[in-house]
């Protein structure tokens, strides 16, 4: 660490800064590495996806404009690390735990002399700054139930991973939710560690996600999703939806498909296969520009954190069409950014009431009324320089040894309250 970096951050999390991982928490992980203040430095505790790395040792990596200390504990190769786990020992998540304790004094001796913290995504790496003797700030992604679909083992270990939770936060010194519903469940189940959480979502870099006009003079109609397509993303009902648009316009419907997830594995692909574009991995810049070259985005989830991808293509001036969540409240309005629709059982009033909602949409793009710079202000609040900042006043206040001061701003937290 030179001179000019007062701070040490210790940022665990099974990925690789130079790999393909998808996922909003990676986003999330990536700005940390790549935007980090000038006083700060970070020691990347990671997996190796490419096999060119020591597994233990420190490597250093260029991200954007700034260096991090990578310290890889694992190699877990590009084909594997989108993938969920189908049983523990295969899992990432197990791999690169073992792999941490495995390297624990190696990691503490990269750490270097003076004071350092940890940022964590992960219930299930907590006691590894405990062991290393460091505070944490944890952050809180999620608010699934083992009752909702999901790929990843969670589901099947559900007892373990509420246990993994209850640990986490009570170790934790600062606990940072994405969402308010979050703060409302701990309010019940754990209500003795609420007085360390505040809300602070994903952040979006609205420089790299910049705005663009709407391009109509083909008459297609264009719609985009990044990210994973695991079941809790509802991927079939999605599907539905559009083999239902594509009819309606006349074929002029085109669905474009960002992620390493094959889509034929849901059985409904197969009706819009033909007219689907799939892109598979890509930077924040290509991310950028296929939403700048599609017309609006969708979200059919049982749940969420909050998407980085619905920020991201927001800040590009594209309007959504989603099944409701609460947080998508502030950021999805009638007549400014798309329209909601409520989840029914059986879903199918649901799909025709987003189908309905999609040619409504384009019907108003078309016609000129739907202004991007309008949807783009919706995440405002939400960008890199409103919330990051947050995130490292909240280290420093750690390391110096003082109770960082509550924090009262942007919507999110007053949505909190």
């Amino acid at each position: 660490m030179s001179a000019a970096d007062t701070y040490r951050i210790c940022l665990m999390h099974p990925m690789d800064p130079r790999g393909s991982k998808l996922g909003g928490i990676e986003t999330h992980v990536r700005h940390i590495l790549a935007r980090h203040p000038a006083d700060f430095s970070v020691l990347f505790v990671g997996v190796d996806e490419y096999g060119d790395c020591r597994l233990g040792e420190v490597t250093r990596v260029e991200m954007g404009d700034r260096t991090v200390d990578f310290l890889p504990v694992a190699h877990i190769a590009s084909d594997r690390i989108n993938l969920a786990g189908r049983r523990i020992l295969e899992s990432t998540t197990f791999r690169f735990a073992a792999g941490a304790l495995r390297y624990l004094r190696r990691i503490r001796k990269a750490l270097g002399e003076g004071p350092a913290t940890a940022d964590l995504q992960r219930f299930e790496f907590a006691i590894l700054p405990k062991l290393l003797g460091l505070k944490t700030v944890q952050m809180v992604h999620g608010e699934g139930s083992k009752e909702q679909k999901m790929d990843s083992l969670i589901k099947k270990l559900w007892f373990i991973h509420r246990t993994n939770e209850w640990i986490a936060l009570h170790l934790a010194s600062k606990i940072f939710c994405v969402n308010a519903n979050i703060v409302k469940r701990l309010e019940t189940l754990m209500p003795d560690v609420v007085r360390k959480c505040e809300v602070m979502t994903v952040s979006v870099d609205m420089q790299r996600f910049a705005l663009k006009p709407f391009d109509t003079r083909d008459g297609v109609f264009r719609i985009m999703f990044a990210g994973r397509l695991d079941e809790f993303k509802d991927p079939p009902l999605m599907f539905r939806v559009f083999r239902r648009l594509h009819e309606r316009l006349g074929g002029k419907f085109e669905f474009h498909y960002v992620g390493a997830t094959d889509p034929a594995r849901y059985g409904e692909f197969a009706a819009i296969e033909a007219f689907t574009h799939r892109h598979g991995f890509q930077t924040a810049e290509g991310v950028a520009s296929i939403a700048g070259a599609c017309h609006a985005g969708v979200l059919t989830s049982f749940f969420e954190g909050m998407p980085c991808y619905l920020l991201e293509t927001l800040s590009v001036g594209r309007p959504f069409c989603a099944i409701r969540l609460p947080q998508y409240d502030d950021l999805i309005v009638k007549g400014v950014s798309g329209a909601l629709v409520e989840r029914t059982d059986p879903d199918d009033q649901c799909e025709a009431e987003l189908v309905e909602a999609f040619l409504k949409l384009w019907s108003d793009i078309q016609a000129g009324q739907v202004d991007p710079a309008q949807v783009r202000a919706r995440v405002e609040p939400y960008s890199l320089e409103t919330q990051m900042s947050r995130l490292f006043d909240q280290h420093r206040f750690l390391q110096r040894g003082r109770r960082p001061p509550a924090v009262a701003s942007t919507r999110t937290q007053q949505a909190a309250a």
